[in-house]
């Protein structure tokens, strides 16, 4: 027999719904930002004691609560793990990443994301996106103010875009485990690409990245012994 936590019957609760507290979005650095299931896959999970009855939600109750979220003050998040697995729950996570205009470090580790490219965060200068889904630099958000950037662990096949980053203040870039680090020349790709950046995959810039990579020497004289 399972013995259930005091904590159960919150499990499916935002931090807003819980009654008596003042803490506000900018004071957490891990919160859990998905939507709960719908109250009929609660009912077929047999979790339906987690339903609250909700009175109805006034438009100045739903102005605090806005208040309360403050993500719009959030320098510093840890939005990783958050096991989006419904698109009502996608929907919520990427209105949170909308809000985050002074977050200066993100981490969005393993969410299974494949395209942000509508998000901006205007003052982002280090961002963690690994292990997720991207294909490709396009669907990245928009950060022009970035200077860390990991994509660790997605599906990166070419570098085609990664050249928008290259009026970017980009100093440090990790893409292992991506199918674009295969590629041949890949390191001489990279830095040519973004001639300001100072480190690829925790490796700084060697005088051999320095070279261009379309540079090739072919000899027509051969020697005989």
């Amino acid at each position: 027999i399972l013995l259930k936590l005091p904590s159960d019957s919150f499990k499916y609760l935002g931090w807003c719904d819980i009654e008596e507290h003042d803490v506000r979005g900018n004071q957490l650095h891990c919160p859990r930002v998905r939507e709960r299931p719908s109250e009929e896959e609660l009912f077929f999970r047999g979790e339906e004691h987690t339903l609250k009855k909700r009175k109805q939600v006034t438009d100045t109750e739903k102005w605090q609560k806005k208040l309360q979220e403050n993500w719009e003050n959030c320098a510093e998040l840890n939005l990783s793990f958050q096991d989006l697995g419904d698109l009502y729950q996608v929907e919520n996570f990427k209105r949170i990443l909308q809000r985050l205009i002074r977050v200066e470090k993100l981490w969005l580790v393993d969410n299974s994301l494949t395209d942000l490219s509508a998000i901006r965060l205007p003052r982002c200068r280090e961002l963690n996106v690994s292990k997720n889904h991207f294909t490709s630099f396009k669907q990245l958000p928009k950060i022009p103010q970035i200077q860390h950037l990991s994509l660790a662990e997605n599906n990166i096949v070419t570098l085609s875009g990664i050249s928008d980053f290259r009026h970017t203040p980009l100093e440090s870039l990790i893409l292992k485990r991506n199918p674009c680090e295969f590629q041949e020349r890949y390191r001489q790709l990279v830095f040519s690409s973004l001639p300001n950046l100072k480190m690829l995959d925790g490796i700084p810039k060697l005088p051999e990245d320095c070279s261009p990579p379309e540079s090739r020497v072919f000899f027509r004289m051969c020697t005989i012994l």
